[in-house]
């Protein structure tokens, strides 16, 4: 093999890997770029894993590789109206009805995931999974809200602390909606915001909901 040939191999194999390592980079396939892409879901899937962080690497680039590729669909405005309504009308059934209130909330974000192109509400885990590569600073709330929409009702009246529970749920998945609720153009990196629907009635700089 003459020498021209050997340099010519060594240089397309060079440029192949780097190729494949800029293509990894970009699907957020790289530690590095999975820690970036996933922020605040990065730590929990490590703290998930014991701390092995090559495992919990393993799991969020297969998401990517799932998930990544996933158009969401911009909702027509008069979608976003009705979803709008319908937070708005949980939010304030829940001073009356709080574990109703959290169960609404809880199907209205697996519907709205739902309308905007990803795995419909019924396969929870596959839905979550890929939220949390397209919303993963938000996505730990709706986790919340589900978990407490499914807790058992016990037989004795509601405690205090439950209803609290629930409101920090509530609060917790309202940026999860109101990044679902926004045209894809508008929502990604954006700051969580009252947006449509109101204020939520009980968050920090508002009073609490009356006792129950």
């Amino acid at each position: 093999m003459s020498t021209g040939l050997t340099i010519g191999i060594v240089i397309v194999a060079a440029v192949v890997v780097v190729a494949a390592a800029l293509a990894m980079t970009s699907r957020g396939g790289s530690p590095r770029g999975l820690k970036r892409r996933f922020g605040p879901e990065y730590e929990r899937v490590v703290a998930q894993h014991d701390g092995d962080t090559k495992a919990a690497e393993r799991e969020l680039a297969e998401r990517v590789q799932r998930h990544g590729a996933l158009h969401e669909r911009d909702l027509e405005p008069a979608e976003r109206e009705r979803y709008a309504a319908r937070w708005t009308t949980a939010q304030e059934q829940f001073v009356d009805s709080p574990r109703e209130a959290v169960t609404e909330i809880d199907r209205l974000l697996a519907e709205l995931a739902a309308a905007r192109g990803f795995p419909e509400g019924g396969r929870y885990e596959d839905q979550v999974a890929a939220l949390s590569v397209h919303h993963a600073d938000h996505v730990d709330g709706y986790r919340r809200v589900h978990r407490v929409a499914l807790a058992p009702q016990g037989e004795a009246p509601q405690s205090r602390a439950g209803t609290e529970e629930m409101r920090v749920a509530l609060v917790e998945a309202r940026p999860l909606f109101d990044e679902l609720v926004t045209p894809a153009s508008r929502g990604h990196g954006r700051r969580h915001r009252a947006g449509a629907g109101g204020r939520l009635p009980w968050s920090a700089d508002a009073a609490r909901p009356k006792e129950i």
